[in-house]
């Protein structure tokens, strides 16, 4: 029996140890406070909220903590090609970054949707670089049925704000 209790109070020690290592808890093993905020960040809407029949539908960017996601942007507008549509919609991202605090620089993730995948070669001719010498990641599809309104690329981002 005494043994158990040797291995427990063994146990608990690693786990206290382990918790101090993660700054998990408000206060570590060593006594001082963790570098979790216990009062975790709250959603901001900072963008225009988006409305159907005066009822919000998605708010055009939502600030958490030091994260910023910028809704999907897209081209309606002629000409109709590609080149100048992924123009169009990586200066309106920018401008969206930028509006609150963050930067093509920053960007973490990038979703592009094409409304057909034979424009992935000319919008990656304009996309590459926008993002300085180390790009964030990113998923393209081609979306079935096209882009909602007549764009030929829209995008969406996540991306840290200093």
């Amino acid at each position: 029996m005494e043994s158990k209790t040797t291995r427990r109070a063994s146990f608990k020690k690693l786990g206290m140890g382990l918790a101090a290592l993660f700054g998990v808890g408000t206060v570590a093993a060593s006594g001082k406070k963790s570098n979790i905020d216990s009062n975790p960040a709250k959603k901001e809407v900072v963008g225009e909220i988006v409305t159907d029949q005066d009822i919000p539908l998605f708010s055009g960017a939502v600030r958490h903590g030091n994260t910023l996601y910028i809704a999907g942007k897209g081209a309606h507008v002629e000409p109709y090609e590609i080149k100048a549509h992924t123009e169009i919609v990586l200066q309106q991202l920018q401008k969206g970054l930028e509006r609150n605090g963050s930067s093509m620089e920053q960007v973490l993730k990038v979703n592009v949707y094409l409304a057909d995948l034979a424009d992935y070669k000319g919008m990656n001719e304009v996309f590459r670089g926008r993002f300085g010498k180390n790009p964030p990641v990113r998923t393209t599809v081609a979306t079935y049925g096209g882009v909602p309104g007549n764009s030929l690329v829209e995008m969406d981002c996540i991306a840290a704000i200093d």
